[in-house]
């Protein structure tokens, strides 16, 4: 999704706000927030055609409330597309809460937040997302029914979303190379976190030939231990001579300077909104060559977890229903090579297809 740019600076008002909400879709923002505990936190409900709108938590040190909101509105219509792409009956919707994960977490805080999100009465359900743990959830469960991930139950969805990932790769492999094998393919995995350690053990496992960079230095240098994968400097990432380009991080890798570096046949990571700007990069990208699986496409394997939770299906159910995304992204590269059209814009296609199907079923 493309970057949201307000009209100037120090636009911020209220009618700001809602113009954004019109261009993008949106159908609810909430802002909340308690000085007691210190929760400052934005909900962002993109659309509920399909169903309530699910999607996660995430804690980020933002630099300010205006990044906070453009980032949980690019999230939640990404919600909205992951949802529909996947065949899920579910709604997009986000939320960021504004503070240092490593720092400002308390139970106060959570269960305030669990409040504010009970206040929807169903129409958004929360889960984990960056910065935030299962344990985080436990506290917001307390004050409301509308979570998941919780321990015991679904549970972290890391494994299933990075399983999704290893899977989509598989499938660009497919396209690329001609068999879908990943053996001593060179994968470059931007962020180790949960998901992007798990992407590391299932391309290991495999025999891929795996280098991982990170901003937090404890956890680069315990998975580079655990899974024998060579640590990259950061500012060297985007010159790596590799098959694969996997970010795993923040949103917005793929952007003038990156896409002028990158000589890599195939991208193919977890990270949301990985398009700084989803029209010129994702053009930029196929007139490079390079086969992209769209973000929300390829990484559907948490929110996948995160449903079965809510119908009661199997965590086999989920893990099986993540494995079909090897056959989401083929479709999607398939369909962008015979039309020639990029890859983004055909996962767009089908997702808003979908949506447009069910508001004339409603009518």
């Amino acid at each position: 999704m493309s970057e949201i740019a307000f009209p100037n600076a120090d636009d911020f008002t209220h009618n700001a706000v809602i113009s954004r909400m019109s261009q993008l879709g949106h159908e609810q923002i909430l802002f909340c927030q308690d000085s007691d505990c210190g929760l400052k936190a934005i909900i962002a409900i993109h659309d509920t055609t399909l169903g309530p709108a699910l999607g996660g938590t995430r804690m980020w040190m933002y630099s300010n409330e205006r990044e906070a909101l453009n980032d949980v509105l690019r999230l939640s219509r990404g919600m909205t597309y992951k949802n529909s792409i996947s065949g899920l009956d579910l709604g997009g919707g986000k939320a960021v809460i504004i503070g240092d994960s490593k720092s400002m977490k308390s139970e106060a805080l959570f269960r305030r937040f669990g409040r504010f999100v009970n206040s929807l009465s169903g129409k958004y359900i929360t889960a984990e997302d960056v910065g935030i743990s299962p344990e985080d959830m436990v506290h917001v469960s307390k004050e409301t029914d509308h979570v998941v991930g919780l321990p015991g139950k679904s549970g972290d969805p890391s494994p299933v979303t990075a399983y999704g990932v290893y899977v989509g790769m598989k499938a660009c492999a497919k396209i690329h190379f001609g068999n879908d094998s990943l053996f001593g393919k060179r994968v470059m995995v931007q962020g180790v976190g949960h998901v992007g350690e798990y992407l590391v053990k299932y391309l290991r496992e495999e025999g891929a030939i795996v280098s991982i960079s990170d901003i937090q230095e404890d956890t680069l240098k315990r998975v580079s231990s655990a899974y024998n994968a060579k640590i990259v400097n950061l500012e060297d990432v985007y010159d790596l001579e590799m098959d694969v380009y996997a970010p795993c991080a923040l949103g917005a890798t793929l952007n003038d300077d990156t896409l002028s570096r990158l000589k890599c046949p195939i991208i193919a990571g977890a990270a949301n909104n990985q398009l700084k700007d989803e029209g010129k990069h994702g053009d930029l990208i196929m007139k490079k060559g390079i086969i992209y699986a769209p973000d929300y496409a390829i990484n559907a394997g948490g929110v996948i977890n995160c449903f079965s939770e809510v119908k009661g299906l199997s965590s086999e159910w989920a893990r099986d229903k993540a494995e079909k995304i090897y056959d989401t992204i083929l479709n999607i590269i398939k369909k962008s090579k015979s039309e020639n059209i990029p890859s983004y814009k055909i996962a767009g296609q089908l997702a808003e297809e979908r949506i447009a199907t069910m508001k004339k079923k409603n009518v």
